[in-house]
């Protein structure tokens, strides 16, 4: 069952209201020759058409959690279950429909849209089974990296502070060593911190933490000192 594909309705501008969502999508599904009615078992709009599985598409005037429950209660019926709202306009909201429609594919429901000034629909996506492929490449790079990190430093939830990498724990690990050790080569650090990159964490310093004494011997500069400060309750925490 598809209903992919808007037929524009041409409808007097309606205002804002849920219940006015009701007519455009009503004649939207009787133009695909269901037999539509509302308030059915609760479900907002209910379409027939002959033998095939029951639609029904739930109505509110902006996307919401209730609205999302509301359309996966529905499916306890039906497997053809849309939920609908009001559509946007512009960049935001074709940013939104993407999330829209990954959220929607996800739960197995379809999603229409409602232009509120002239009654246009539009089935965006049709309700399908999901099954999610998983990114082989994604899970090895979250296992490699929960794997590197020393302790927990961050916060789940946290904004505006930096979260503490495994790259970035390697990095304080070998400030941590220059400022024992004087000066090191990449070589001597990478063996003895067991830090794989360290060789390259010392060529791209992005910190600016690193001085290179000469060829293959390094130290620590002078923001490199400071951080050695600054870091120190986490650089021994990393170094226990």
């Amino acid at each position: 069952m598809c209903l992919l594909g808007a037929i524009p309705l041409q409808l007097k501008a309606l205002e804002m209201k849920e219940t006015e969502l009701y007519a455009p999508v009503k004649q939207f599904l009787e133009r695909q020759g269901y037999t539509v009615k509302a308030e059915v078992q609760d479900c907002d709009v209910v379409g027939v058409r002959g033998d095939e599985p029951v639609v029904i598409v739930e109505l509110k005037t902006s996307l919401s959690i209730k609205l999302v429950l509301q359309g996966v209660d529905r499916q306890a019926i039906s497997d053809f279950v849309y939920i609908a709202c009001p559509r946007g306009s512009g960049r935001a909201w074709l940013s939104r429909l993407r999330d829209i429609k990954k959220l929607c594919r996800r739960l197995g429901l379809g999603f229409m849209s409602v232009r509120m000034k002239d009654g246009d629909v539009r089935a965006h996506l049709d309700p399908a089974p999901y099954a999610p492929r998983k990114n082989a490449k994604r899970r090895r790079g979250l296992l490699a990296e929960f794997q590197g990190r020393k302790g927990d430093l961050n916060m789940g939830g946290q904004t505006g502070v930096k979260v503490m990498t495994a790259y970035r724990q390697d990095t304080l690990r070998m400030v941590g060593y220059l400022a024992e050790h004087g000066v090191a080569s990449p070589k001597v650090m990478k063996t003895e911190l067991s830090i794989v990159k360290a060789a390259s964490i010392l060529q791209k310093d992005y910190n600016g933490w690193f001085f290179r004494v000469e060829r293959g011997v390094y130290s620590l500069s002078d923001a490199g000192v400071a951080a050695a400060e600054t870091f120190k309750v986490e650089i021994k925490t990393f170094q226990s």
